[in-house]
């Protein structure tokens, strides 16, 4: 009998142990790092985000072992995103939050020294504001669904992912309420629902309900839900009242195989709110977010104080919410122009545009000295 390889002493050899290859390590690394984000309930676009970077990060060191790796490797790593790529101050926080994850979370291993780390600097940028005539000029361009959901961003201050994301119980006509699940920092808030919207709302409602009733006769799957709801309340997902407000247009197939009815995606109105806002002609780069932050600054100039603000929006801090105080001083910062107090001409207003019209060679004299 074959008892398998043998040493000259006759004592059997065991087999070398199978190494993984680097790609397969890092993909058990990364479903570790999977498995505690979901532990800590962690939302599943920051799961998307640090598994990025921790992937990236890796791959930058050509898949070396991470446990072999420390601070200078962060460091370093930290610092050419901001040399060499240039990122955003946010961009950079959010690797060094993944990385600080991997190894004190997932890892359990310290990570200091980090100070030195070139941070790239976050600009002060002011919110892009829209007038109410120029929220009143995109709203005029959308129709139907889009119509409404952007409706909801400006008249609630509702954010996309919120408002895409609302369920029939958490729209009550009753208080003039949204109820705000799960929001950005996993927190609920409520928000005020616009008296001009209750008729559009409520046909909305009774569209999806019978969306609803269709998917129910055709043995559908129930809606998702939240963490463990589905296993306390095995029956909430198959409700009304769990159901979307504004659900995706076909039926989809979830990794468990079964046929659900998503939310409409957030693509959607991004996609009809770009083409809303080219067609109002605004020469302001708006999106689905700047209507949350013409929500907030339109507020302020009604006279509603910060603090009200801070809660229909959400703000963990009132610093956050006070960005918008800008809008209380006129345009430019509410100072006269030294220019303005000065007597022009008629002869003088008028000669520049007369010589764009009438003399070529003039202009062209004229733009020469910045050449």
């Amino acid at each position: 009998m074959n008892d398998g390889p043998r040493s000259p002493r006759g004592v059997p050899l065991s087999a070398p142990p199978v190494l993984a290859s680097p790609r397969a390590a890092l993909e058990a690394l990364l479903q570790r790092v999977r498995q505690a984000l979901r532990a800590r309930y962690y939302s599943g676009r920051t799961e998307k985000a640090y598994l990025g970077w921790i992937r990236r990060y890796v791959e930058f060191y050509r898949c070396r072992d991470v446990a072999s790796m420390g601070s200078a490797e962060v460091m370093r790593y930290l610092s050419s995103l901001a040399v060499v790529g240039k990122v955003a101050a946010s961009t950079q926080n959010q690797a060094f939050s993944a990385l600080l994850f991997l190894y004190r979370e997932v890892l359990g291993l310290k990570v200091d020294g980090l100070e030195d780390v070139v941070r790239s600097k976050r600009p002060e940028r002011l919110p892009l504001v829209l007038s109410r005539s120029e929220v009143a000029a995109v709203l005029a361009h959308l129709r139907g669904t889009p119509w409404l959901m952007a409706s909801l961003l400006y008249g609630a201050g509702l954010r996309l992912l919120e408002c895409a994301r609302l369920r029939v119980k958490d729209v009550d006509f009753e208080r003039n309420e949204i109820t705000v699940r799960d929001g950005k920092g996993r927190k609920d808030r409520v928000t005020v629902l616009p008296a001009s919207l209750r008729g559009p709302l409520q046909q909305q409602l009774s569209a999806a309900e019978r969306l609803y009733q269709a998917d129910l006769n055709a043995g559908a799957a129930g809606v998702s839900m939240p963490d463990a709801l589905a296993r306390k309340y095995p029956n909430a997902e198959r409700q009304w009242a769990w159901q979307w407000v504004f659900p995706a247009g076909r039926l989809l197939v979830d990794a468990d195989g079964r046929r659900r009815r998503h939310h409409l995606h957030e693509s959607v109105l991004q996609r009809e709110v770009a083409i809303a806002v080219r067609a109002a002609g605004l020469l302001k780069p708006a999106t689905c977010h700047t209507f949350r932050h013409s929500f907030a600054t339109h507020l302020l100039e009604g006279g509603y104080d910060i603090r009200t603000i801070q809660e229909l929006l959400g703000h963990s801090d009132v610093s956050t919410t006070m960005i918008y105080t800008h809008v209380l001083n006129r345009g430019g910062r509410g100072v006269q122009s030294p220019l303005d107090t000065q007597p022009i001409s008629d002869s003088s207003r008028s000669s520049y545009p007369n010589i764009l019209a009438t003399d070529p060679p003039k202009v062209r004299e004229m733009f020469s000295v910045y050449n």
